[in-house]
């Protein structure tokens, strides 16, 4: 299985605490993957590149502040939002999924760490009140979908260098998809990152809200 070190390879500055958190995070995942169910078995020794990096690809797009408030939405087993949480410790991070067994991996995960900017909820996003900075997600539908569940849980008052909005990771050719939105986006390749061959096809959609 992968280790941490293609992690601190990207990113340089962390803390000898949040070293010790992504170290964790493999071992912990295989565990409970073994238990519930989700990463694809096959998947799971690719944990550091094909999943903990690439939620991580947000983080060279946007450095959130803190006392900032991110939703992910389909969080699935903590993707992106526990890597972000692990890298962003001053920003408070919602998770959210509509399957109950994955959210018990979440919340296990984040004990396991002892991360406090970690809230996790068996939700559907349309049924969160709450407003946020940023929405973040990978891939859980098409983008005009995912905007109609989310577009009313963003601030209006942006205090980031870019304005509120949605950070969703997704691969492929993306044009078609994001035009019938007919909405402003930018596209962040994440191979102008990352190096592995995973992410030749990978992007961030940054999409303001308001």
């Amino acid at each position: 299985m992968q280790n941490a070190s293609i992690v601190f390879h990207y990113f340089p500055n962390l803390t000898e605490l949040q070293q010790k958190q992504f170290s964790q995070l493999g071992d912990l995942y295989k565990e409970w993957n073994e238990k519930i169910n989700v990463i694809s078995r096959k998947d799971i020794e690719n944990i550091y590149v094909n999943h903990v990096l690439h939620s991580l690809g947000i983080a060279k797009v946007m450095s959130f502040s803190k006392g900032a408030q991110v939703m992910d939405v389909g969080t699935g087993g903590g993707f992106p939002g526990i890597p972000l949480a692990i890298l962003f410790p001053e920003t408070q991070f919602y998770l959210v999924d509509s399957i109950g067994k994955k959210i018990t991996v979440v919340k296990e995960v984040a004990a396991a760490l002892q991360l406090k900017n970690v809230k996790a909820e068996q939700l559907r996003a349309e049924q969160v009140k709450q407003k946020f900075d940023f929405v973040v997600s990978r891939a859980v539908t098409r983008m005009k979908e995912f905007y109609e569940w989310v577009h009313n849980s963003i601030k209006p008052n942006s205090t980031h260098e870019l304005d509120n909005g949605i950070l969703y990771l997704k691969g492929g050719d993306l044009d078609e998809e994001l035009d019938e939105l007919r909405k402003p986006y930018s596209l962040y390749d994440l191979s102008n990152y990352f190096k592995e061959d995973f992410f030749e096809t990978k992007k961030v959609v940054y999409m303001p809200i308001h």
